[in-house]
């Protein structure tokens, strides 16, 4: 009998594959189960189907896997933040490298064969030092979004929150001038520094958005939260570290430069750097910041990285670096990058899929892989950051 809508199915979860989803096989139909564990047996009911596809969601657990723990946070399961704390945290790392392998795999059709190294966080929980919460003033809710929703989940604490910003969200239930908000779609941006500082800004707030600064690499960065800067504090020295470990020469490209992350140690061990991004307040803080640290051989570009790519009077650059949105690089941006023919590429990606399709036009343009890190800068999720080099 043909399955439906609605239908149940019972299924042991074979592994977790891209977007977090444990993927398992009943009746014929290969079937996505989110917040599963590799190992799980589960009653699951049918939401969505497409021939031989199905997409589920768990009724009953009928045999936890081995490595099925009991989620810390109360709304785990409604909020569409986490989506793995239902995962020992070693088993969220074997994912995340199967997710990278399986994306290099089938959109690339790369076999590295090579070691794909990882770091993990020193902290499974309370690391995140920036935040965005949506804002719902009809019904005077503050948190994030449901589940494969834009209803808003009133979140009173969030356990991946940073102490201090945590502190931030509660004090701010209680202080928001819900008046002031009138999109139902409205979000603010929260940030904390190392000092335990905390930047806000949202459009609907008239408050001014205070500078903070973290340090890393051995060097000092101020932003604030409406300039990008990496959201796990315990990870992105180790994150610079990956990106441009044993990296020096005559000149480097760093593009997506936001506030200066790599620029600043790369003008350590390059003649010149130039670091493009179109973000004009990111530049303005990439700019404060080379000049606090006293580094001059720093050119700052404001623009679109593919716009400046398209110029003609650029030497080859011994090391290209780039760290693009989630969206990716734009397709003809990594082509031109390509043509350009760095000695060395250092990409840093969020988004595996993504980096998967780029590394292919690289190594269809004979660049050769060096090595595969990946970085857990978001625990309790299904997202994850890879540093991959290539070399010619």
């Amino acid at each position: 009998m043909q399955c439906k809508i609605g239908d149940q199915l019972e299924l042991r979860i074979e592994r977790i594959v891209p977007n977090g989803f444990g993927i398992g096989f009943a009746d014929g139909l290969t079937v996505f189960t989110p917040l599963t564990a590799s190992g799980d047996r589960v009653r699951v009911q049918i939401v969505q189907l497409k021939k031989r596809i199905a997409f589920a969601e768990i009724v009953e657990v009928l045999e936890p896997s081995p490595v099925r723990v009991e989620p810390p946070c109360q709304y785990f399961g409604t909020c569409g933040g986490c989506d793995f704390q239902q995962m020992t945290y070693p088993a969220q790392l074997e994912a995340k490298v199967a997710i990278v392998r399986d994306c290099l795999k089938r959109i690339a059709q790369i076999d590295w064969p090579g070691e794909i190294s990882v770091v993990p966080s020193p902290q499974e929980y309370a690391y995140r030092s920036r935040a965005q919460w949506h804002v719902d003033p009809a019904v005077k809710r503050l948190g994030y979004l449901k589940r494969n929703s834009h209803e808003v989940v009133d979140i009173e604490t969030c356990v991946v929150l940073a102490p201090e910003l945590d502190a931030q969200l509660r004090r701010l239930r209680g202080e928001i001038p819900w008046e002031t908000f009138w999109d139902e779609t409205s979000r603010i941006d929260a940030a904390a520094g190392d000092n335990g500082e905390i930047s806000i800004y949202s459009s609907d707030l008239t408050e001014p958005t205070k500078e903070i600064s973290s340090a890393v690499a051995d060097e000092r960065f101020a932003y604030s939260a409406q300039a990008f800067f990496q959201g796990n504090r315990y990870m992105v020295d180790k994150l610079v570290d990956a990106a441009l470990k044993d990296a020096k020469g005559g000149t480097a490209l760093d593009l997506y430069s936001g506030v200066g992350l790599f620029a600043l140690p790369l003008a350590r061990s390059f003649e010149n750097v130039t670091a493009v991004e179109e973000n004009e307040l990111a530049v303005e803080f990439a700019r404060k910041n080379a000049t606090a640290a006293g580094l001059e051989n720093i050119r700052f570009i404001a623009g679109p990285v593919k716009r400046f790519l398209r110029m003609d009077n650029l030497d080859r650059a011994d090391l290209i670096l780039l760290d693009p949105p989630r969206s990716g690089a734009e397709p003809e941006t990594i082509k031109r990058i390509a043509e350009r023919r760095p000695n060395v590429i250092s990409y840093v990606s969020c988004e595996p899929s993504m980096l998967a399709r780029d590394l292919r036009v690289f190594l269809d343009n004979g660049y050769s892989i060096k090595f595969v890190t990946v970085l857990d800068m978001f625990p309790q999720t299904h997202h994850v950051e890879t540093v991959v080099r290539l070399s010619v």
